[in-house]
This record gives structure tokens, C-alpha cells and sequence, in this order.
């Protein structure tokens, strides 16, 4: 295969991951679209103003009252208002809660440095189990829910509806989700609510099992007296994670279908909220990319199941308060979702609720503990995050067997930045002996190339000659340029796989390297940062993704060995220098956003690529100079 070739399947293969990340389309289920009027924006609603000064400040309602239960993994606090969750905080990994499995990020760090007041956990005073009324503590958990908003001087900014509570039994009319609901019973791990409105009388009751509970797990009873037409039970809207430079929510349900259970992905709802009413769902995914919430009725419930769009405007991000004044996280560019399953009359609906990561062993943890072998029962919550796009068929199980190794490599370091560099070598070794076609492929092509120009230069007037002769010149010399691209082809999927597996494993999530550089694997590194964000760089320099871009430079560079005199090279060899520079920079702006452990990975790729073609070359040289020295013996 010539240079340019070479560097074609290059690019190509650069575009074919770039594909993946900016067109990821999730398959789309036959669903009726209909405006809901719970999601469209009222006018007493105060939209969020960038700049960090409150105004328009909605009151806090006086009869709002909340109440907490927590555990090791969840601080569930509980309104009054339709009897729902107003928040669910999940403790961050520290001395006083090392059983969590959620680390801290920058984000956390950030807002808890420029913006304490909405750092506090419950963000508002509450009522423990032992009645008295406390304020929250500063920092130490990750809200799971969209919050309300406060400004600087405490008071509140914008006021997260009731309606976009978890837990919260919507429907037509957005005053169901604001009926006021009393505490009927409220105890260690359990508090009961009763509302009545709208010619009905519910009962919802919260417990957090003492036994056979796994983590970031709590149950759900809800008694509905009267007609529930129109009522959904809804998963309220998981919080902003940014994955890759990117807002990638992910809907996701589970069906019973002849050959067993399948799961489906939703797509996202252009406006209001979709709605399907022939589908029977064993549960429901919601996930921001990192953590959600799973709704699983544990009977039988009505057929059908909602997601919903909500303004960005109407339940800003809690990343809108990280340097609002230069839009860094504009509320509009983050619409939230919810998901929602609809309720049955007369009768006790039991649902188990998972509030949490969707880390794969956690989760996997949880099938097993609730799986029943007499009924055959799994709930396979591990199959609710998935990989998702185009080509997920060839890359889901090459970054199943990838992940499994780089466990394995964790287990003996304790470290997913070791793992990485470790999988990365383990994946080279694999592909040494395609890797090494390819180099002897390329190394022969270069060897040709002279005699290619030489016969270029003689027919240069008749193109079909040129052909010929250079096909003939390949023949005789065992030379084929196709073999040079096979391996690289070979290697795509592997290649895929990575990606996917270091763009969204939650391990990976607040994992550090070196820190003050890289802090988390699963973010950009940030090497330093200024205030006045700047087209695409935004206002953090990312090394990492320039190197990743001079080792693919070296590279290139070694593959191509070109005169030095600039005056010695042909046009071919120009293009071939300008091309080599293109990618380069193509590479360095493409992974600029990308997580830092993903560019790990290919410094260390390219790092160990190079490697092996000095190798390869110097014992080619050794070769050939024991070869001339037989001759001449």
C-alpha cells in the first residue's frame, strides 16, 4: 500500500470514530406524539437569568414541608407537595461514606467553591425522624435531581416545580402533581404520605428494606382510590452529566417477548412528551449517562409509558451556576426528561426504585440479588446502559471482552489509569502480528516507490500503461497494496470498542491520575484555565489531546521518511507532508473534549506503534546486512 493510501485508511478511520461521536441515533419506537401540558412553560414561572443576580423570585411555599430518610448510599428527601421526592443525594466517596461508589468531580468542586449556597444538602431546612427541624450540610453528596436554584444572597433564584419532583403522580392537569399530601407515618426507614384531590385518595408509602436491599435501592407502595385515568407515576429529571463534551441522556425499557426479555431505547422526545399506550413495560430507565433512576413495578401495571421533555429554562441544570455570567452552561442547551408509567385503580402498586450509578458491576450486583431461580425471575438492570449508535453491533462486545481485561489489570494495580496503559500494551501485543504485516507491507510499498515514480515518469502521457506496468511491477515483487490496509481493518472494531468503553465506563467517572492534571479519566485533563471561554476551547487548556496529536505526527512521520532538503521532494511527497500535518491537527481538534482516559490511550497506542516500527526496522537492517555479507562469503 503507497503513503497515500496509508493515509487515506487513516482518515478514514478517524472519520468512522468521529461518525460514532457527533451522529449517535438510538432506534426509534412506533410512538404517538402528543403536546403534554405538564411540560410546556407557564408565564408564573421565572425563567433563569445567566448573569447570577436573582430575579422575579418565586416565594418559597409555605406549605412545602420536607422530610428525610438516608442510608449509606441515598439522602431521600420528601415534600409534601404530591408526597414525591424533592431530591436524592447520593453521598460521594469519602471517610464517612466509603461504601459510595459516586467520587467527586470538579463540578463539585466548583460549585462548592463559587456557589455554597447551592452546595447544600437538603437545600432546604427539614424534618428529621427524630422531629427536629435541621439545615443541611455543605457539600459531600451528588444531587440526582434537577434542584431549585439559589441566588447569591440565598434566596431562591428558581423554583423547582413540584410537577418535575421523582415520585410524583402526574397527568392533564398540572395542579395533580401540586396536591398537598400529610405524613401519616414517618420512622427510620419508612415514611407514609395521604393526599386526596380530584376525586381520589392516595397513599403512597417509602421503605428502605432493612434486608435483602441492595444498594442505591428503596421501595415504592402506591394505593390510588378512585378513577386513575390519565395518572402517571413519574421518575422525575436526573441532573446534567457531561460525557465526552456531550449531554447524552439515555430513556430505556424492558419488555417480556416470546424468546425472553428485550430492551428497547426510547428516543428522545422532540417537544412536550411521547406517548405509547401498547407496550407493557417491566421497567424503566432513565439515565443521564452516568446515574439515573429505574422504575420497577413489581406487578402487574397498566399497559404503556411516557418521556417527557422539560425546557431547560423551566428546571435549569445545577451546572448553569458555573460562571453563569459567560454562559459557560446556557439552561436553554440542557432540556431535561423524565420517563413515566402509567397507574392502576383501586389497588396497591408495589414499585422497587434504583436511584444511582449505573455502574456495571453495581448494577449486576443487583441481578443477582433479586433474582428468583424458582420463577425464573432476573430484573437485568445491567442491560438499562448499554452502547449505543450505528455500529453497535460490532462494538458492544469488543468493549464487553476490553472491559473485562481492564477489571482485571485494575484488580492487580488499584488503578484505572494503570489498567489503561496496561490494556493498551495487552491490546498491541494481540495485534502484533497484524501490526507487523502491515509495517513489512508498508516498508515494502516504500521500497517500491522509487521504481512506481520511475514508471510514471516513463508513460507519463498514457494512464492505462501506468497501471499495468505498476501492477506488474507489484506481481513480480510479492508486493500487494491491499494487504497493508487489511490489518488496520482488522483492528477497527477493537478500536471501536475502546472508544466506547473509555467515553462512558462509570469506573472511570472522578478516577484520578495525576493530580491537578488529570482528575478525572472520564472528563478532559485540565492543565490550567482562564476566565473569558473562547470558541470550542472553552476556558480549559487540554494537553493531552496535543500530544495525542504530535505521536500520530511522529507517526506519520516515521512511516513516510522523507529528504530532508525540502528542494529533493517530488509533489507527491509534498502532499504526502501536508496530508500527514492535516491529520495531525484533525486528530488534535477531534479529541480536544474527549475523556482523558480515551486520550491515554492512543498516546500510549501511537507511543507503542512507534516503538514497534524502530523494532521492526532495525531488525530488518541487521537482516539485510547478514544477507549481504552471505553473498559476499
Amino acid at each position: 500500500m503507497d503513503k497515500r493510501s496509508l493515509l487515506f485508511i487513516v482518515l478514514m478511520s478517524l472519520s468512522f470514530v468521529a461518525i460514532h461521536t457527533w451522529f449517535d441515533p438510538a432506534p426509534k419506537p412506533k410512538v404517538a406524539q402528543i403536546e403534554h401540558e405538564i411540560a410546556l412553560p407557564r408565564e408564573e414561572e421565572p425563567l433563569l437569568v445567566s448573569s447570577g443576580e436573582p430575579v422575579a423570585l418565586t416565594p418559597v411555599d409555605t406549605n412545602e414541608k420536607f422530610y428525610v430518610l438516608e442510608n449509606d448510599y441515598q439522602q431521600l428527601v420528601f415534600s409534601t407537595k404530591g408526597g414525591a421526592l424533592a431530591e436524592i443525594n447520593l453521598p460521594l466517596k469519602s471517610d464517612t461514606h466509603p461504601q459510595s461508589i459516586v467520587k467527586e468531580i470538579d463540578i463539585d468542586r466548583q460549585i462548592l467553591k463559587d456557589s455554597p449556597q447551592n452546595a447544600h444538602f437538603p437545600l432546604h431546612p427539614y424534618t428529621a425522624v427524630d422531629g427536629f427541624h435541621e439545615e443541611g450540610s455543605l457539600g459531600g453528596y451528588y444531587p440526582l435531581l434537577r434542584r431549585s436554584i439559589l441566588g447569591s444572597d440565598g434566596t431562591i433564584q428558581h423554583a423547582a416545580s413540584p410537577e418535575y419532583y421523582a415520585m410524583n403522580i402526574i397527568g392533564d392537569d398540572p395542579e395533580m402533581s401540586k396536591i398537598n399530601y400529610q405524613v401519616k407515618q414517618f420512622e427510620s426507614n419508612l415514611i407514609q404520605f395521604e393526599g386526596s384531590g380530584k376525586g381520589r385518595r392516595i397513599t403512597k408509602t417509602y421503605t428502605i428494606p432493612q434486608e435483602q436491599n441492595g444498594p442505591y435501592c428503596f421501595l415504592l407502595d402506591i394505593q390510588v382510590d378512585g378513577d386513575t385515568t390519565g395518572l402517571w407515576l413519574s421518575s422525575g429529571v436526573p441532573d446534567v452529566e457531561i460525557v465526552s463534551d456531550s449531554y447524552t441522556p439515555l430513556l430505556r425499557y424492558q419488555v417480556t417477548q416470546k424468546g425472553g426479555n428485550d430492551v428497547n431505547t426510547i428516543d428522545l422526545p422532540k417537544k412536550g412528551s411521547d406517548q405509547v399506550t401498547s407496550t407493557r413495560t417491566n421497567w424503566i430507565s432513565n439515565n443521564n449517562g452516568f446515574l439515573g433512576l429505574i422504575l420497577n413495578p413489581l406487578a402487574n401495571t397498566k399497559e404503556g409509558y411516557q418521556a417527557l421533555k422539560i425546557d431547560g429554562n423551566l428546571l435549569p441544570t445545577r451546572l448553569s451556576v458555573i460562571d453563569a455570567r459567560h454562559h459557560l452552561y446556557a439552561p436553554a442547551d440542557y432540556p431535561g426528561y423524565a420517563t413515566a408509567l402509567p397507574l392502576k385503580s383501586n389497588s396497591t402498586i408495589p414499585f422497587r426504585i434504583f436511584a444511582g450509578p449505573y455502574d456495571d458491576a453495581l448494577l449486576k450486583t443487583l441481578d443477582n440479588l433479586y433474582e428468583n431461580p424458582l420463577t425464573h425471575y432476573n430484573p437485568e438492570y445491567s442491560s438499562a446502559q448499554s452502547i449505543q449508535g450505528w455500529f453497535s453491533f460490532i462494538s458492544e462486545p469488543f468493549a464487553k471482552f476490553l472491559f473485562f481485561l481492564m477489571q482485571i489489570f485494575y484488580a492487580v494495580t488499584r488503578s484505572w489509569a494503570a489498567a489503561i496503559i496496561l490494556l493498551t500494551i495487552a491490546l498491541k501485543a494481540m495485534m502484533y502480528p497484524l501490526n507487523a504485516w502491515s509495517i513489512r507491507s508498508m516498508t515494502k510499498m516504500q521500497q517500491l516507490g522509487p521504481k512506481v515514480q520511475a514508471i510514471q515518469a516513463k508513460y507519463k502521457g498514457d494512464p492505462k500503461r501506468v497501471q499495468m506496468e505498476t501492477i506488474a511491477l507489484y506481481r513480480e515483487s510479492g508486493a500487494n497494496p491491499i494487504t497493508g490496509c487489511l490489518p488496520m481493518l482488522l483492528q477497527m472494531p477493537f478500536l471501536i470498542g475502546m472508544f466506547y468503553l473509555l467515553k462512558s465506563s462509570f469506573p472511570l467517572r472522578g478516577a484520578m491520575f495525576i493530580p491537578g492534571w488529570i482528575d478525572n479519566l472520564a472528563a478532559p485533563d485540565v492543565l490550567f484555565t482562564w476566565g473569558q471561554p473562547l470558541w470550542f476551547i472553552g476556558n480549559e487548556f487540554h494537553l493531552l489531546p496535543i500530544l495525542t496529536g504530535l505521536t500520530m505526527y511522529l507517526q506519520q512521520k516515521r512511516n513516510s521518511p522523507l529528504p530532508k532538503d525540502p528542494k529533493l521532494l517530488t509533489d507527491t511527497q509534498k502532499q504526502q507532508k501536508t496530508t500527514g500535518k492535516i491529520i495531525s491537527i484533525f486528530l488534535t481538534v477531534m479529541f480536544y473534549n474527549f475523556p482523558s482516559g480515551l486520550n491515554l490511550y492512543f498516546v500510549f497506542s501511537t507511543l507503542l506503534g512507534v516503538i514497534q516500527q524502530e523494532w521492526m526496522a532495525k531488525k530488518a537492517k541487521a537482516q539485510t546486512t547478514v544477507n549481504i555479507q552471505k553473498n559476499k562469503g
